[in-house]
């Protein structure tokens, strides 16, 4: 039976061509080559009209192309009828002796070491930025191409900022993405990892337009730094992934631009009811984290300086709340979240304690039984591991994240690293998992590439050929302040080394100088310096701009 229905998935795939070979061509295109795979079969017929199918397997050489170093895969070819041996095999195990991808293979001797990074965030880039590409060869593979300046993204949901300010394309950051012939940038996924093998497997991001969906390939590493970043943390509540936005992404930042201008606009339209009303122009935030305490009071600067101006007919509708189950800022000191209080609530925030149990697409539960009707809903309650992280069959460290140790090496497991959000500490190096923080990632980042060009100098860099080297000092990590944005010009800057410790704290209009002061010399490009600065100006000058787009 099951060589039955492999002659019959064959006969499908070779469209009824019986007795002679059936060719059936993917096309496999990556940096501007093209590989043809032919998958061919051969079904014989007996005396008694009953079929044999003869699948042994024959194996060509891969063929190489000079486009920038990548090879096409093995593929296979089923014999002609000639051939005596007949093999059984399942329609699964046909199937993945069919789909081969193209990829990058292994270095060979006299070639430089790669090094494959997953992710463009914080640790990642910072990584990247510094990597000594005469030692090594890169290669970068992530969903978008771009690092997100994550401190500013707030300003982008208002019109404070454009959104190309907040996103430095990641080949500005290493160049040799986009010029060494041997490095590259992938705007992909990756799906999974072999550590035995040496690879990474990727599925890149598609929208029809590649010859297959989903398009797979694989790349082979001498050394591997995952910095796949985090997911935002829902703790499953039931309906918070349909009908909250999240506040990671530019992608996010648009989509809660788009919303907000959008419920400003139909709320003025005749026949609204009063209650209509201040349900669209009711803005939710979740989430008393300086992210949402930073949006928070951009939203209320907008609505303060924008809104009342250029929205009279329901200037007196829009509103914004921000529950938190706890305390809003609770790593802040205690003077600072006091401060924080009182200027929210004085700008029109209305602070809610709460827990939220369920979201409708129109309404929030509390677990008190409360209903809170909204337009906007923005959800910013930290993160955790994600999908893929939880996935990997690597050692785990409190709270879920990749285990680590005090070189940010994956234990068990030879030429893995991981750092960034998706990483911690394991519990028996004795240290606490850090927090998510920018900073955290970006020192981590900073770390990592110093000891990585160490050990290339060391000729380490190839894979299994760093055992023995000297690591030098583990890392350490010191807090060096936290600060937030409240609105009207108001900031906090608390400059304590942590949440127990004794320090400078300071609030009011000297501490958001401070704040933009060093955001700005923290944005990694002039150009997107420049950006930051004009837009600053022009919308203390002419106010934000309101046109709705997309």
């Amino acid at each position: 039976m099951a060589l039955a229905r492999i002659a019959r998935a064959n006969f499908r795939k070779s469209k009824g061509a019986y007795g002679s070979y059936a060719s059936e061509k993917d096309l496999f295109k990556v940096g501007g080559y093209t590989s043809i795979r032919d998958t061919t079969s051969h079904v014989n017929f007996n005396s008694d009209e009953k079929f044999s199918y003869v699948p042994t397997i024959k194996e060509h050489n891969c063929v190489n192309f000079a486009m920038r170093g990548i090879s096409g895969t093995p593929y296979y070819r089923f014999p002609s009828a000639n051939a005596q041996t007949v093999v059984e095999e399942s329609e699964s195990e046909l199937e993945n002796d069919q789909r081969r991808y193209a990829g990058l293979e292994a270095t060979k001797p006299g070639e430089k070491p790669r090094v494959v990074v997953l992710g463009t965030g914080w640790a990642a880039c910072r990584f990247l930025k510094g990597l000594d590409t005469k030692i090594y060869d890169v290669v970068c593979i992530s969903p978008r191409n771009h690092m997100v300046f994550t401190p500013l993204l707030a300003s982008t949901c208002v019109g404070t900022l454009e959104f190309r300010t907040v996103a430095e394309p990641v080949s500005r950051i290493q160049d040799a993405l986009a010029k060494d012939p041997n490095s590259f940038f992938f705007l992909a996924s990756c799906t999974g990892i072999d550590t035995g093998k040496h690879e990474v497997y990727c599925e890149a991001v598609n929208n029809g337009e590649l010859p297959r969906e989903p398009y797979e390939f694989k790349v082979a590493y001498d050394k591997l730094v995952i910095a796949a970043g985090a997911e935002a943390l829902t703790f499953g509540i039931k309906g918070v992934e349909e009908n909250a936005f999240f506040l990671r992404d530019v992608n996010h930042a648009q989509e809660i631009r788009k919303r907000l201008l959008l419920n400003l606009m139909l709320s003025e339209n005749p026949g609204i009811s009063e209650q209509e009303k201040k349900r669209l122009l009711h803005c939710v935030v979740i989430g008393g984290g300086p992210t949402g305490v930073e949006f928070s009071g951009e939203l209320s600067d907008f609505i303060t300086t924008d809104v009342h101006e250029r929205y009279t007919h329901v200037k007196d509708y829009i509103h914004v709340t921000l529950i938190e189950a706890n305390e809003i800022l609770s790593s802040f000191d205690v003077s600072l979240r006091q401060y924080a209080t009182k200027h929210l609530t004085k700008s029109g925030v209305r602070l809610k304690r709460g827990v939220v149990k369920e979201v409708h697409s129109k309404e929030i539960i509390l677990s008190d039984g409360t209903k809170v009707p909204y337009g906007l809903l923005v959800w910013s309650t930290g993160v955790g591991p994600s999908k893929f992280v939880k996935a990997l069959n690597l050692p785990k460290s409190p709270g879920g994240r990749i285990g680590v140790d005090e070189w940010f090496r994956v234990p068990s497991v030879e030429d893995v690293f991981a750092l960034g959000d998706c990483a911690g500490f394991l519990e028996q190096t004795g240290r606490p998992v850090l927090p998510a923080l920018a900073q955290v990632a970006e020192r981590e980042g900073k770390f990592l590439v110093e000891l990585f060009n160490k050990i290339g100098k060391q000729n380490g860099g190839k894979a299994f050929s760093a055992k023995g080297t000297p690591l030098g000092e583990p890392f350490v990590y010191k807090h060096i302040g936290s600060m937030a944005s409240v609105g009207g010009y108001k900031a906090l800057v608390d400059l304590r080394q942590s949440k127990d410790a004794k320090g400078l704290s300071l609030a009011g209009f000297l501490s958001w100088m401070i704040w933009r002061s060093a955001y700005l010399t923290r944005v990694l490009s002039w150009r997107n310096r420049l950006y930051v600065a004009v837009n600053w100006a022009t919308t203390l000058v002419f106010g934000r701009d309101n046109s709705r787009i997309g």
